[in-house]
């Protein structure tokens, strides 16, 4: 009976002890996770100023020389030349093209304070040969603005940043990477699929201004949907014989693609989730919850032309959600038709007072042109506005 006991007791202390070393090793490694991650950030932030430090000379003693074309061109050479013998890869002409660039688009990108001193202060400095500044940068603080050093961007991210030429637009690529945690891989694909441009439809000038200072702040159901949906991703053809189960089912093997494409909120629910009507079952093809605006999200897709039944049919799924699955405290429910193709006003006069609600947005497979989609964007608007003043 003793002997029971003991080893009763034995087991209990070695579960313990197994207890006890799972949890310090979950410790560990959350520390050791952690100090990982700020080193990375740490060398990334380092890398960065120390690219935009080069650029700095490069255009400093650029500016010295008397035929700037000619002279950059063989400086930019002769660096190139010297720096890869000595380090290795990394210092191309092209590279050291970048660093320059990275300068002059960011110029305030590391504030630059001259330290008060006297006379023998600046001289000894400059007898010891050293730089008589102090640079400073706010990697991630609260007063941090576009432009500016942030320790969530490496420099792939800022290479991929400088491919966008309006300051604006690049304002919002750089705020919405570091909110959403982007990689460089990801805000590359945004910029390429026009992101920014997407969403200028139904904002105004104030609505840009607010896109380019603050990012997108869904507030509003309208803040959460574009026109057009790229959905490059799925790598289906642009044909009239895809049928909406096919398309469905690319977008659920691709969801982490598509809930970038979607933005930041959404958070995926079910796929054909049944809702029954007196013994009648229908079948929405996508549902989400939109964690920021506090609503259901129905998706429904279509491969065809936009028919008002097609709305119909939503305005009974936004209905349903509403009455009978959202909770107290949940917003109305937004339902959004993805198709090929639509009649803006036969979408106006057909939804009427619940156009705040419903939406109808274009989907296409292929990258757009930077050409087709300002005057897709121009179209729309002007349909809006012309709409707008009928009513």
């Amino acid at each position: 009976m003793g002997g029971a006991k003991r080893t009763k007791d034995a087991a209990g202390a070695m579960v313990k002890k197994n207890v006890g070393t799972a949890e310090l090793l979950a410790a560990i490694r959350r520390i050791w996770e952690s100090a990982r991650l700020q080193a990375a950030r740490s060398v990334n932030s380092a890398l960065v100023q120390a690219n935009w430090l080069i650029g700095r000379q490069i255009v400093e003693a650029e500016q010295k020389g008397k035929s700037r074309a000619a002279y950059s061109s063989r400086l930019l050479e002769t660096l190139s030349e010297s720096l890869e013998k000595e380090y290795g890869s990394g210092f191309s002409v092209t590279a050291l093209k970048y660093m320059r660039m990275f300068y002059l688009d960011y110029p305030e990108l590391l504030e630059i304070r001259h330290a008060a001193r006297d006379e023998s202060a600046a001289a000894g400095a400059k007898a010891k040969g050293h730089a008589a500044r102090d640079f400073s940068a706010s990697a991630a603080g609260a007063d941090w603005q576009p432009g500016r050093l942030h320790a969530g961007l490496s420099w792939t991210h800022y290479r991929t940043l400088l491919k966008v030429d309006r300051r604006e637009a690049r304002d919002f690529y750089e705020i919405e990477a570091i909110r959403n945690g982007w990689s460089a891989r990801q805000l590359e694909r945004q910029i390429n699929t026009f992101l920014f441009d997407r969403l200028l439809k139904s904002r105004d000038k104030a609505g840009v201004l607010a896109l380019a200072n603050e990012g997108l702040v869904a507030t509003r159901p309208t803040d959460a949907i574009k026109d057009p949906y790229v959905l490059e991703f799925l790598d289906l053809p642009e044909s009239h014989r895809l049928v909406e189960s096919r398309v469905e089912e690319a977008l659920i093997s691709r969801l982490q693609d598509f809930l970038l494409e979607l933005g930041s909120g959404f958070a995926f629910i079910g796929r054909q989730v049944r809702l029954t009507l007196d013994g009648d079952h229908f079948y929405p093809d996508l549902v989400f919850y939109h964690a920021k605006l506090k609503c259901y999200v129905v998706i429904d897709l279509k491969v065809e032309k936009l028919t008002h039944g097609d709305l119909g049919q939503m305005q009974m799924y936004v209905n349903y959600y509403d009455r009978e699955i959202a909770e107290p405290g949940d917003q109305p429910t937004i339902g959004l038709i993805l198709c090929a193709d639509k009649n803006e006003s036969m979408v106006r006069y057909v939804l009427d007072d619940k156009a705040k609600q419903i939406f109808a947005s274009r989907y296409q497979f292929q990258l757009p042109s930077e050409e087709v989609l300002r005057a897709e964007i121009k179209r729309e608007m002007e349909e809006l506005d012309s709409g707008s003043a009928q009513s």
